[in-house]
């Protein structure tokens, strides 16, 4: 029996997805690219879900990048096939509707910092160690690395990193904001399902209004910007789950949103 690249498991309305292949610290290769789309693919489909943790199982890595072996291999036309196929899954995670946050467990070098880049928040363990160290085998990042990298922590950090192919630890990445936490190991898991556990309590369609502004204005003009985050404002006044949370406010208690 082939064990699945991918485990899932559902905590309420939390899906935990965990790239399970601890025996090659999580390299990414196709069949677990796949895996991973199909995989975020379900949860967008699935009202029962409202937020999303990946994360990579055994204790050494979140994943390690991509999987060598099956790209040493590979001609200059399947080489961009692959990066491709890469890029398209993590646009996916990016753009899902409901939130994404990696839980790095560990090692998040190459196409594992690509992969936790693409989800919408990140928390590290104070072991974890991150970077882009493709030039050290003759390639550059292919799976987003050197544009969501600079998005995130700008021209400097980005040609550091892609440049040098170091890795840095997970102080230098939380000064850099490429994650937004650093925890203790011990308590990675809890902190991060716990706020998983938040977002999922929160209005759905305000968590994707947020989504939604902050991915279209990130990548058009302020003007534009403004505009869009207008529309979506006046939309939310169309939701039972607005007129449930100001309601709660104003009756001092805690709401429950449906997501209508």
């Amino acid at each position: 029996m082939i064990d699945s690249p991918l485990l899932s498991s559902d905590h309420g309305a939390v899906r935990l997805l965990t790239v399970n292949r601890p025996d090659k610290l999580n390299a990414l290769n196709g069949a677990t690219l796949d895996a991973l789309h199909a995989a975020f693919d379900a949860a967008a489909g699935d009202p029962g879900v409202r937020a999303v943790v990946l994360t990579g199982a055994g204790p050494k890595a979140f994943v390690a990048g991509a999987d060598i072996a099956e790209m040493a291999a590979l001609t200059p036309v399947q080489g961009r096939d692959f990066s491709l196929r890469g890029q398209r899954m993590m646009r996916a995670v990016e753009t899902l509707s409901k939130p994404v946050v990696a839980m790095v467990n560990g090692f998040a070098l190459g196409g594992g910092l690509e992969l936790a880049m693409c989800c919408h928040l990140r928390i590290a363990s104070d072991t974890a160690k991150v970077g882009q160290p493709e030039v050290n085998l003759g390639l550059i990042p292919g799976f987003g690395g050197s544009q969501r990298l600079l998005r995130l922590a700008g021209r400097a950090a980005t040609l550091e990193l892609c440049l040098s192919g170091a890795p840095i630890d997970a102080a230098r990445a939380l000064q850099l904001a490429i994650v937004n936490r650093v925890v203790a190991a011990a308590d990675l898991e809890t902190q991060t399902m716990a706020l998983a556990q938040q977002l999922a309590a929160a209005a759905p369609l305000a968590l994707r209004g947020v989504l939604d502004c902050v991915n279209y204005g990130g990548e058009c003009g302020i003007e534009e910007g403004l505009a869009y985050e207008a529309a979506q404002f006046g939309l939310m006044f169309a939701t039972d789950d607005m007129r449930e949370g100001t309601t709660a406010f104003l009756e001092r208690r805690k709401p429950t949103f449906v997501g209508r």
